[in-house]
């Protein structure tokens, strides 16, 4: 039988910093990126991919994950600063940004995805949906995605037109349809296709 929790750790020595990122796909607003090291015995049954659970297994998680967490870091990029180095580059510095500001140093990096920018002095490890199979990397996840949405509630306050309480600043329908009658605001990301007749961007 399978078992229901995450694996702990990718290789049992060292001391091992999962990470992640939130937002990459979002039109408007910063990218955010959590690292977090747990305890080799940390365990619990609801740690999963953060798309998988709901707003409320989130919050209860984020809490867990930061009281029992040997050391975590939660960091952003904004929405010029990905204009300035493109979407992917933006996720990779948050991630280091992140490690950078751990508390505790660790010895390797589990990168969710398949690419990443070597770190100078840790090796990482690139794991494809590494979010539904390391606990570390979860609740990088996690942290990431409440963290962000946070961040976009507020800026619903000022914005409500673009629906970003519940949109987080995502491509919906409802979203696109803000933009088109309002407009981009100052929080878009100026190097997406923000509109449908708008001229196709690169992206790496």
């Amino acid at each position: 039988m399978a078992s229901k929790y995450l694996k702990a750790y990718f290789q049992k020595e060292g001391v091992e910093a999962g990470c992640d990122e939130a937002g990459r796909g979002c039109l408007a607003g910063p990218v955010y990126a959590a690292a977090v090291i747990l305890p080799k015995r940390f365990r619990h049954e609801l740690l999963d991919d953060s798309k998988k659970l709901s707003h409320s297994q989130r919050l209860e998680l984020r809490s867990v994950i930061e009281s029992k967490a040997i050391s975590y870091a939660v960091a952003k990029l904004t929405h010029k600063e990905i204009d300035r180095y493109n979407i992917l580059n933006a996720s990779f510095k948050a991630m280091h940004k992140a490690v950078k500001n751990l508390d505790v140093a660790p010895t390797r990096l589990l990168i969710d995805g398949n690419r990443f920018i070597n770190h100078p002095t840790i090796p990482h490890h690139c794991i494809i949906k590494g979010d539904g199979i390391y606990a570390s990397i979860a609740a990088a996840s996690i942290l990431a995605k409440t963290y962000r949405d946070e961040y976009m509630e507020k800026l619903h306050i000022k914005y409500p037109q673009y629906a970003w309480d519940s949109n987080k600043g995502y491509p919906t329908k409802a979203h696109r349809a803000a933009l088109q009658e309002y407009g981009a605001s100052d929080y878009h990301r100026k190097s997406f296709r923000l509109y449908p007749d708008q001229e196709e961007l690169p992206f790496p």
